[in-house]
């Protein structure tokens, strides 16, 4: 670090150019930050699904029913320790744009099936006892301002009630919490049987099957033995891990992993550019001083490390100061869709390679000028 004063120097000597340049890298990692953070939204499903879980759906399609009476015979093939129904709902709480997932399910079977899932025994006793009493996420409940006691109306798009009333009321017993910040909290789960009870049509059908298995080394073979026990029947059946499971749903609304990437490297290929050009302009404005440098003793290798030194800290004063202002934006901001994400922070890995991008882009934005820096000629240099 002893040639730490020359570097920075040169930073200085054009200042303007050096803080925008600065600027520019650090806008591209606040964006960097965000898109992390929202990509990891999309992908939560599939990043915290449990190994010991499969998926069961109609062979067809998700939209198609499958008969309740499968749970008992699913729960009788070897391997399988339990499996429990679940349907989407799809309601509208006040306006179309407040989006959250909403499903019937059976009580304990479901918390028993999702022990990420934490709820206190009082709201989970409340639950229980209320027919039609719900729990909230913790996530939707803050986005909505819902606290236990709440009446919670949502209006039907797909299951009308045999009474006619498009509208469902719900009395909000508990809420519930993740075991880590990666657990999705913006779900809305109501009892199953008060579900099966009002619905107009549709009675005895549910829309698919979480199944755990007692091995997960095994899952494969349990999935394709579930599927053969339905085959040729009038609801033949799809079996997957539940990340599979996850990762299908999430793409019906296109590759949010590829969009994102294809949106970084836009990014990162113009930074690179904005800051290729700077140290490419830097050394020629100093061709001359770096001629002197090398009469004076300079090697060749120093001037090339001095060179490369000087654009890693052009890039690492951007890079890091936009990691940290993404951070800090997202943990404080929280989501900006208002809690549509089921998770929505910044994850450690994505921070570590964010750094290395931020190297990387130091790195290749400073070689090709430290090369010609390097093997500058004493004489021709002092021409100039």
């Amino acid at each position: 670090m002893k040639y730490f004063s020359v570097i920075w120097s040169s930073l200085k000597r054009k200042k303007t150019r050096s803080i925008l340049t600065i600027l520019s890298i650090l806008v591209a990692f606040i964006l960097y930050g965000y898109l992390s953070a929202i990509r990891l939204g999309f992908d939560a499903g599939v990043e915290v699904s449990g190994v010991d879980r499969l998926v069961m759906q109609h062979k067809v399609s998700l939209i198609q029913f499958l008969p309740e009476s499968y749970e008992a015979r699913i729960e009788q093939v070897q391997g399988v320790d339990s499996a429990v129904h679940g349907t989407w709902f799809g309601g509208i709480y006040q306006k179309p744009m407040n989006f959250f997932s909403q499903f019937p399910v059976k009580v304990e079977e479901y918390l028993d099936m999702y022990p990420e899932y934490v709820i206190s025994d009082e709201h989970k006793k409340a639950w229980l006892e209320t027919r039609n009493g719900a729990i909230a996420g913790r996530t939707i409940a803050e986005r909505f301002g819902w606290k236990v006691g709440d009446r919670i109306p949502i209006q039907a798009t797909i299951w009308t009630r045999k009474d006619g009333n498009p509208t469902w009321e719900f009395n909000l017993v508990g809420i519930y919490d993740g075991v880590d910040k990666s657990t999705d909290t913006t779900q809305f789960f109501f009892r199953y049987d008060y579900f099966q009870e009002a619905r107009s049509f549709g009675s005895g059908n549910v829309g698919w099957y979480w199944i755990r298995v007692d091995n997960p080394d095994n899952a494969a073979e349990i999935a394709k033995e579930v599927d053969q026990l339905f085959a040729n029947s009038p609801a033949e059946t799809k079996t997957q891990p539940e990340a599979a499971f996850m990762q299908g749903f999430a793409k019906q609304i296109g590759d949010i992993g590829f969009i994102m990437t294809a949106i970084l490297g836009a990014v990162f290929f113009t930074i690179l550019l904005v800051a290729g050009n700077s140290m490419a302009q830097a050394v020629r404005e100093r061709i001359q001083e770096i001629a002197v440098l090398k009469a004076l003793g300079f090697t060749h290798t120093a001037v090339l490390a001095m060179v490369l030194a000087e654009s890693l800290l052009l890039a690492c004063l951007g890079g890091f100061a936009g990691l940290a202002i993404a951070w800090t934006m997202i943990t404080t901001m929280g989501d900006p869709t208002n809690g549509s994400l089921p998770v929505f922070f910044l994850p450690v890995k994505d921070v570590v390679i964010g750094v290395l991008l931020a190297v990387l882009t130091g790195l290749a934005a400073g070689i090709l000028p430290a090369i010609r820096a390097q093997k500058l000629q004493i004489a021709d240099g002092l021409r100039r």
